[in-house]
């Protein structure tokens, strides 16, 4: 199992800029994509983006391209989520989650939710207007 760690949330006017990380552990032979998701007050979990395991392959939700970007470091351990131009509307707690995978899988990207195997707590980010 891989235990996630999410970092970085806050409150921020809109405009503003915020930086989620995912700080991963677990077992080194354990190979693993990652992907955001966040859930607003009232509202269902929502894909936002994911990375391959490779750092190749990347996905977002319309509402938020060219707006986030995500990757990974080189070392895979931390994830993260680079969001500009923020909008109220992108109020949510959001997600980190890993999904692990196979040689045949490193470079795929998933919007998924129940093909992930491990969440983090999650991190509130507030954008007002």
């Amino acid at each position: 199992q891989v235990q996630l760690v999410e970092s970085g949330g806050g409150l921020v006017q809109a405009g503003g800029s915020l930086r989620l990380s995912c700080a991963a552990s677990g077992p080194t032979f354990i190979k693993y994509a990652m992907g955001w998701f966040r859930q607003a007050l009232g509202k269902g979990r929502e894909f936002v983006s994911a990375i391959s395991w490779s750092g190749n392959k990347t996905s977002y939700v319309d509402s938020v391209k060219g707006r986030f970007t995500i990757s990974r470091d080189s070392a895979k351990t931390t994830g993260y989520l680079q969001m500009n131009n923020l909008k109220p509307e992108d109020t949510a707690v959001y997600y980190c989650a890993a999904r692990v995978v196979d040689y045949t899988e490193y470079e795929e990207v998933s919007s998924v939710s129940y093909k992930y195997n491990s969440w983090g707590r999650g991190t509130q980010v507030t954008v007002s207007s």
